[in-house]
């Protein structure tokens, strides 16, 4: 039988999700970093699917789902989640296909911004992706610190913190933090955030004044983190890690772009170290990343 691309249904997502972890873990034990995914309940796939289904497809042949690709919009932003292909299925065009069909989707939102992260190693996917207008924009570090370690390092001031609530003053600073570091307002990826329970979510005062936000969840990662001013980023990212490091997780991590010095000065002067290199590639320039810290490729 030939491939069939057709939209995904919520009952595919758990198997997309094995799809994918075992791509990347494929991917990253070629290139010597060893697996990094581990699967997970596809609650942000869910609601992606909820609030857009045209955003998320499956390549499939007899039964088996052989790719998925995944977007999302927010205003003028669309952004590709993730387009993953069966280790042993590539070849076939079947990315090519799928790229296609996520494309259509941006298409039709009238985004005037295409964005994804990748690995900076990924170089096949980085080819595709210009040949398709994205071009590569800056480094993301995925960092790492064992809980011990942050403990013994951590030092400096911090902001007063408070819990994130979902009503319409906190939304409206939360979506005007976002379009100043990012262009776009954010108010459903934060309305699901606010409403996940593995995750905690942190208005940043400083004194009076409302300086961002940040989210630790329950693993101990720090993200996103947004501060409206990127000289309040190292105080903002050193309030996370102590936040984070309630969780007991036994790591706490964090992705950080190379375009905030801030943040990268932070982690290593509190013993954070790379794991893998990430790559932020867009159709066109935009917004100020030296305030702004993504949760997850996924999640941006």
């Amino acid at each position: 039988m030939s491939v069939v691309y057709r939209p995904a249904r919520a009952q595919d997502l758990e198997i997309a999700d094995a799809l994918v972890v075992s791509s990347i873990n494929d991917l990253t034990e070629r290139h010597g970093f060893g697996p990094m995914a581990a699967a997970s309940a596809p609650r942000f796939q869910l609601f992606s699917m909820r609030d857009d289904p045209d955003g998320l497809w499956v390549a499939e042949e007899d039964d088996r789902i052989l790719g998925f690709a995944w977007s999302w919009v927010c205003g003028q932003m669309w952004f590709l989640a993730q387009l993953f292909v069966s280790p042993d299925q590539q070849g076939r065009s079947i990315g090519n296909e799928l790229i296609k069909r996520t494309l259509e989707h941006a298409g039709r939102s009238n985004a005037s911004n295409k964005v994804l992260i990748t690995f900076s190693f990924n170089t096949v996917s980085q080819g595709l992706y210009m040949r398709y207008g994205l071009f590569p924009r800056f480094p993301i570090y995925s960092v790492g610190v064992a809980r011990e370690q942050l403990i013994a390092a951590r030092r400096g001031p911090q902001f007063d913190v408070t819990p994130l609530q979902e009503n319409a003053s906190t939304l409206g600073r939360l979506a005007q933090a976002d379009v100043r570091v990012v262009g776009v307002s954010r108010e459903k990826h934060h309305r699901y955030l606010i409403n996940d329970s593995s995750t905690r979510g942190f208005n940043l005062h400083d004194g009076h004044e409302w300086v961002g936000y940040a989210y630790v969840d329950s693993g101990g990662h720090v993200g996103p983190l947004a501060t409206m001013e990127h000289h309040a980023v190292a105080t903002a990212f050193r309030t996370a890690l102590h936040l984070a490091l309630e969780s007991e997780s036994p790591r706490i991590s964090a992705f950080l772009p190379g375009a905030s010095e801030a943040a990268l000065h932070t982690a290593f002067e509190h013993g954070m170290r790379i794991k893998f290199p990430m790559l932020l590639m867009s159709s066109r320039d935009f917004g100020n990343w030296s305030g702004y810290l993504p949760r997850n490729p996924g999640f941006m």
